[in-house]
């Protein structure tokens, strides 16, 4: 594919946007990139400017003014408020899906139903409004119990709830007002038996290509014990994901998927993160994201030995039948969410991070995920989950022995991290 050199906004300023900036950066066809907001670490790499990811207008008038050739999403919120469809409408190319076409995350609800009107394997589930619904509905399913906000939580709205008192409970909180208007209706679900695994495709409207995998660790603390959260660590490729298990994914998920939303009148134009329990009766689906995982995406752009622009460009300009399957490097990475201390519910912001900076060598990488820096240069923690540190080895031993080496470097008392990432497949 002949493509000149390309000016870039990258939209987004957690961990997956630095693990993205990272990789844009190596292509021989990148012209220029601006991150908006960026943070501290992607300020490293390219120019940032100071605008809200839903913020539409002012992120339009960037794109605009930096004359960008391309407009590339991270987050999910910057998809909801239809930032796509302002880029469309003002004739900029953008990887990322159109508002409508992103119901496939922002409203649970909406999939599951999308689901049943496309044929996708998923549980089975039911959608209320009120306690008292939704409490009845318990009665139809046998613990232990899924319990999820409609809405667009930060990855934190999923309950598993191991008995009827906690799921009770679960939502209480959640049509309580805890995740706000995404908590307006929750979602009950069959609990699915069988291993997670996360596992990408990238669509230009028409042509499907298959984009990696990876599985997380959504519990806080070790054992996959504590609350559910936005990810503590994520390792590629995942033992799981065998070429049978990919090859029946794509199938009866992925393509459906893309060919369901473009026969609803929303091509898509992006990546779709389709989260999966791989069954006895095969893969079904747990959720659909509408943007490359944080923290899945650093795992997956330390393994992408080819060239990501031509990829990005070609699903927003409707040229993906041109380029060949993406090349992988035959090697393992780690991700290991740093997290500050009260994470998921009350992260504790300020607490000072030194010796994040300094270099690591060639096969590790600290991607920032919520930090800010003073005038002075001083790091410091402002978000939930604040570091990510990645490595990669030939075995899945070395990436995650090298990834905890760069954690003990760090010297952060404000935050806490998983000693056990990648446990299931060690």
């Amino acid at each position: 594919m002949d493509v000149s050199p390309l000016t870039i906004l990258l939209v987004g300023s957690g961990g997956r946007e630095h693990a993205l900036a990272w990789k844009i950066a190596s292509s021989p066809l990148l012209k220029r990139m601006v991150a908006a907001p960026g943070n501290p670490g992607i300020a490293r790499i390219c120019e940032v400017r100071d605008v809200k990811v839903d913020d539409i207008a002012g992120m339009t008038a960037l794109a605009r003014e930096i004359a960008a050739d391309l407009v590339v999403i991270g987050p999910e919120v910057a998809v909801a408020a239809g930032l796509a469809d302002a880029l469309e409408a003002a004739g900029i190319p953008c990887f990322g899906p159109s508002a409508a076409a992103g119901q496939l995350e922002s409203s649970k609800a909406f999939t599951k139903a999308f689901c049943d009107r496309h044929g996708l394997p998923s549980g089975r589930y039911q959608v209320c409004d009120d306690v008292a619904s939704a409490k009845a509905a318990l009665d139809t399913f046998a613990p232990p119990y899924v319990i999820k906000a409609d809405g667009l939580a930060a990855g934190k709205g999923v309950v598993i709830a191991e008995d009827r008192a906690a799921a009770e409970a679960a939502i209480d909180e959640t049509l309580g007002g805890r995740f706000g208007a995404a908590g307006a209706r929750v979602v009950i679900e069959e609990f699915l038996e069988g291993e997670i695994g996360s596992l990408f495709a990238i669509c230009d409207g028409h042509t499907v290509m298959a984009f990696g995998d990876a599985q997380d660790h959504k519990r806080a603390f070790d054992g996959e014990m504590g609350p559910n959260t936005g990810g503590m660590g994520t390792y590629s490729p995942a033992p799981v994901f065998t070429d049978e298990l990919i090859a029946q994914t794509m199938e009866r998920l992925a393509a459906p998927a893309f060919a369901g939303i473009a026969a609803e009148g929303h091509p898509y134009r992006g990546v779709l993160f389709v989260e999966l329990m791989a069954t006895r009766d095969g893969p079904k689906l747990v959720e659909f994201n509408v943007r490359f995982g944080d923290p899945e995406c650093q795992v997956l752009m330390l393994r992408l030995e080819s060239d990501l622009v031509p990829y990005l460009w070609a699903c927003a300009t409707g040229r993906l039948a041109e380029l060949p399957r993406p090349t992988w490097r035959n090697e393992a990475a780690v991700c290991v969410v740093m997290a500050a201390d009260g994470y998921p519910d009350n992260p504790l912001g300020g607490s000072i991070i030194r010796g994040a900076e300094q270099d690591f060598g060639e096969q590790a990488h600290i991607f920032h995920a919520g930090t800010k820096r003073d005038a002075d240069g001083t790091l410091r923690a402002a978000g939930g989950r604040v570091l990510n540190a990645c490595a990669r080895g030939s075995n899945l031993r070395q990436a995650v022995d090298r990834a905890y080496a760069c954690v003990d470097r760090i010297d952060w008392p404000g935050g806490f991290h998983r000693r056990d990432i990648g446990w299931r497949a060690l």
